[in-house]
């Protein structure tokens, strides 16, 4: 019987602002659980990925930063079953994970991607959007004014000009959603999902979660919510997700504020690492393959 060889990538701490800890949990148990299933698993820094110095039946991992992307990405068209796929962590850049979201009709914000050149005001009054979050377009959060709440349109403009200085060209402009706060995990094809309140754990990167207040317990349907995700991760074609949501006070309706490529779990990480493997041991079913570049032989 084939033991399978599966590379494990490390997600880089530039990528896990205040959450490195959490980050190197959810990894080790996920890697403890493949093993647990008779996987060997070999770990890997993300430069290991530049360096083409991983040899694998398939990767899993949490990597984020743009070469690393590629690498992945290169794998794949390869032939390579990797979770999550390199295009699906692309897709969850700001600007493409509003097009897409917006696209396939998924109860979300109402949302402009605007140059950070431009003065935002008109385009603001024009979408009736007055309080909002102001997110730089381009891959991942890694920073604390990567994302910044603005509670008027002059105070958005002043983003803008922060953003623009600092050679941020677009910015996503999500309307500000007033209510209960709710952060999720989920797993694609099993029956893992778990949705909490963060502002009850103190839970988050940067204290934005604090902007909505405490979480009033807003009646919603957890039904509805976990089949918004599931066809989420789908549009974006993400295996293992989260993200956070806004239970409305007007209207009780659940919508999207933000979807990412594999999380911490922190709050759920032992009962989700053996979703998770599971996850991994069925992309290597659906799609065997192999992958050795010339010279690749770092095992960590």
């Amino acid at each position: 019987m084939h033991t399978y060889i599966i590379a494990g990538i490390r997600r880089d701490p530039r990528f896990s602002p205040h959450h490195k800890a959490n980050d190197e949990a959810i990894f080790r148990l996920t890697a403890e659980a493949l093993r647990a299933r008779g996987c060997t698993v070999r770990e890997y820094a993300e430069a290991d990925l530049w360096a083409e110095a991983v040899s694998a039946d398939a990767v899993f991992g949490m990597a984020r930063d743009p070469r690393s992307i590629r690498c992945l990405q290169r794998m794949e068209d390869g032939g390579l079953p990797v979770v999550n796929s390199g295009y699906a962590i692309a897709r969850c850049g700001r600007e493409p994970m509003t097009r897409l979201l917006t696209e396939a009709n998924l109860p979300h914000p109402r949302s402009l991607i605007l140059s950070t050149a431009d003065d935002p005001v008109p385009a603001l009054a024009s979408a009736a959007i007055d309080a909002c979050w102001v997110k730089r377009a381009d891959g991942h959060v890694v920073g604390a004014g990567d994302v910044t709440f603005a509670a008027s349109r002059e105070a958005t403009r002043e983003v803008f000009r922060r953003l623009s200085d600092g050679g941020i060209r677009t910015a996503v402009v999500n309307e500000h959603l007033t209510g209960d706060l709710v952060k999720f995990y989920g797993v694609a094809g099993t029956d893992f999902f778990y949705a909490f309140y963060p502002t009850a754990t103190h839970h988050g990167k940067f204290g934005l979660e604090q902007v909505n207040g405490p979480a009033r317990g807003i009646a919603y349907d957890a039904d509805a919510l976990r089949t918004t995700c599931h066809r989420a991760a789908t549009v974006l074609g993400l295996r293992v997700y989260g993200g956070d949501c806004i239970v409305s006070d007007t209207d009780g309706l659940v919508r999207l504020i933000d979807f990412n490529d594999w999380p911490s779990f922190a709050p759920c990480r032992e009962a989700a690492a053996p979703f998770i493997a599971a996850c991994i041991i069925g992309s290597i079913g659906l799609r065997p393959g192999s992958y050795a570049p010339s010279g690749a032989s770092s095992q960590k």
